[in-house]
């Protein structure tokens, strides 16, 4: 398969959890390592040969609109939600018109992650996998082990041909969804209008055995709190050194 050329980029969080760090800033704009969190996300899907990315706007949507201004690439386009917030599910609907009708990314701006391999190696796993057939989603996951950032039990079960099933009644299971997946660009036109999540689609289509994923070769930083920041800040630190 060819690689999403169209990134959604889940930008318009309040980032309530990262308060005080969101007091007068988007969660977007919360750095680590230096960088914003939405800069690190935007040039990990220029790695992967992402030209445009359409960006979810709500909480400081100036200061964000104002700081993507100043990339070159990828080329930016609003989707503007100052108005609602709409949620994963129903900001990725809102967003179909400036997505086009292929296949997208989807990212979420929280997390961070060192690659065990050379080059996109994340991105190519995931387009290798994917497969408009027979896949509503192919997410990328993390092993729970060694993420910072990350307490809960875990997500989901994963098939030897990929294939996804949620957690359930376990008590645990070895991997979390870390962000990161690729899509029809309309997946989310069914759902209801106004705000709502994509994870009731996420469990139909596995229900239906069209989730999918694969596991990134590296490790994850769920950067959802000022602690969680603090973690990472050390790691890509001594990663640098």
């Amino acid at each position: 398969m060819t690689a999403p050329k169209t990134a959604m980029v889940l930008a318009a969080g309040l980032g309530t959890r990262m308060r005080p760090l969101t007091d007068d800033r988007p969660k977007a704009l919360v750095e680590v390592g230096g960088r914003a969190l939405i800069d690190h996300v935007l040039d990990r899907l220029v790695q992967a040969g992402v030209e445009t990315a359409v960006v979810n706007v709500h909480w400081f949507a100036d200061r964000l609109e104002a700081h993507l201004a100043g990339r070159d690439r990828p080329r930016v386009v609003i989707s503007d939600e100052r108005e609602a917030l709409l949620e994963t599910g129903g900001g990725l609907k809102k967003a179909k018109a400036l997505l086009g009708a292929d296949a997208v990314f989807v990212a979420n701006i929280d997390s961070v992650w060192t690659d065990g391999a050379v080059g996109a190696a994340w991105a190519e796993d995931l387009v290798r996998l994917w497969d408009p057939t027979k896949m509503d989603a192919c997410l990328l996951l993390a092993r729970r082990e060694g993420s910072i950032g990350f307490e809960g039990d875990g997500d989901f079960f994963l098939a030897e041909d990929g294939r996804l099933t949620f957690r359930g009644e376990a008590a645990e299971v070895p991997f979390a969804y870390m962000g990161v997946h690729i899509t029809r660009s309309d997946y989310a036109d069914g759902g209801p209008e106004g705000a709502f999540s994509l994870s009731p689609l996420w469990r139909a289509s596995a229900a239906a055995g069209r989730l999918y994923g694969c596991v990134l070769d590296g490790d994850w930083m769920h950067v959802g709190d000022p602690q969680a920041r603090d973690e990472a800040d050390i790691r890509l630190a001594a990663d640098a050194s």
